[in-house]
């Protein structure tokens, strides 16, 4: 009996440890939805949450690939892009934006048939998508070096209206809700712009001291903090959006490429290329703590989170050994 009650203790021993590494199930793999036909780096998706579908762009395939998440297959596939990297679904227009990042342009489809409606010339290498809901407004980071801008697109007319000048090609970038304000990474000028969307201009810059190659970000608008992925070396930063002073700083995944806030969770997501998520807890504004990592695959640096599902999907690239593919997992039911 003795022997029995110690090998019950260890075993609740090391379950508490697992725990507290992060190889308990933090995000649980709950589907595998091939890729077919798809090689080539992977960029970043757009979820359409009532149609359950999940679009994908497949930029070395010049491809969209639309997901059916309910049957977990692929079911259509929008083609003969250059390097599409950015894409976004707008639900209330049934529309998806693509940024056409070979073809200096954004493509404008129709959510249902997914023909092409508009084209909307813009300067090289458009990147990432966000949308200004309320403005009904489309933003995309574009061009390089001078020529860097934030394009603005009227997403009814399907016309560019503006273009806020930057220091350096825009990576990713955030907008407030309740302000005018977007926070943008710009990776080569090693700094966080700041822009008023409503005077259409930079009006302050944060430097980043404790890393650099600024990708991905996140923004907690309530706690006024913004999450910024650096890869060298590779950190997640914590800023104060009020002051751009950095209040946190933690080792995270290699090659990071996508940072989410889970709000009902307190949990920040950090996917890296080098194989895997890093899992954050937030105690409160000014502390945060690694839960660990959920290990994936290699070059798997771009994903989504859904809220409404509590699901992260990660895109694994295709390899000698490996199918491409989309990994969904499950968060933890959150904490009541």
């Amino acid at each position: 009996m003795h022997s029995t009650r110690l090998a019950v203790a260890v075993l609740f021993t090391l379950l508490g440890c697992r725990a507290q590494t992060g190889e308990s199930p933090l995000l649980r793999q709950v589907q595998a939805i091939e890729l077919p036909g798809v090689s080539g780096r992977i960029d970043h998706m757009a979820v359409d949450v009532a149609g359950k579908r999940l679009f994908v762009a497949a930029l070395g395939n010049g491809t969209v690939e639309v997901i059916d998440v309910a049957a977990g297959k692929a079911a259509k596939r929008i083609g003969g892009l250059k390097e599409p990297q950015g894409v976004l679904f707008l639900p209330g227009a049934n529309r998806v934006v693509v940024s056409n990042g070979g073809g200096a342009s954004a493509l404008i489809y129709d959510g249902t048939s997914l023909q092409l409606v508009a084209r909307v010339e813009l300067k090289d290498d458009p990147d990432n998508i966000r949308y200004d809901a309320a403005a009904r407004r489309v933003y995309i980071g574009c061009g390089g070096g001078n020529d860097a801008a934030l394009a603005v697109i009227d997403a009814e007319k399907a016309v560019k209206v503006a273009e806020i000048k930057l220091d350096g090609h825009p990576e990713a970038f955030t907008l407030e809700t309740k302000g005018p304000r977007i926070f943008v990474n710009v990776p080569t000028a090693r700094h966080v712009a700041v822009v008023d969307r409503e005077k259409g201009a930079v009006v302050a810059t944060w430097p980043l001291t404790e890393a650099r190659s600024n990708f991905p970000m996140a923004l907690d608008e309530a706690g006024h903090r913004l999450f910024v992925g650096c890869r060298h070396p590779a950190r997640l930063l914590v800023l104060d959006t009020e002051t751009g002073k950095t209040v946190a700083s933690l080792p995270a995944a290699g090659d990071a490429d996508d940072v989410f806030l889970d709000r009902a969770r307190r949990r920040i997501y950090v996917s890296g290329g080098s194989g895997s998520i890093s899992v954050f807890e937030q105690t409160d504004a000014g502390h945060y703590t690694s839960l660990g990592s959920v290990s994936t695959a290699a070059g798997a640096r771009t994903a989504i989170f859904v809220p409404d599902t509590g699901t992260l999907y990660l895109a694994v690239p295709r390899s000698l050994t490996r199918r491409a593919e989309i990994l969904a997992f499950e968060a933890e039911p959150p904490r009541p």
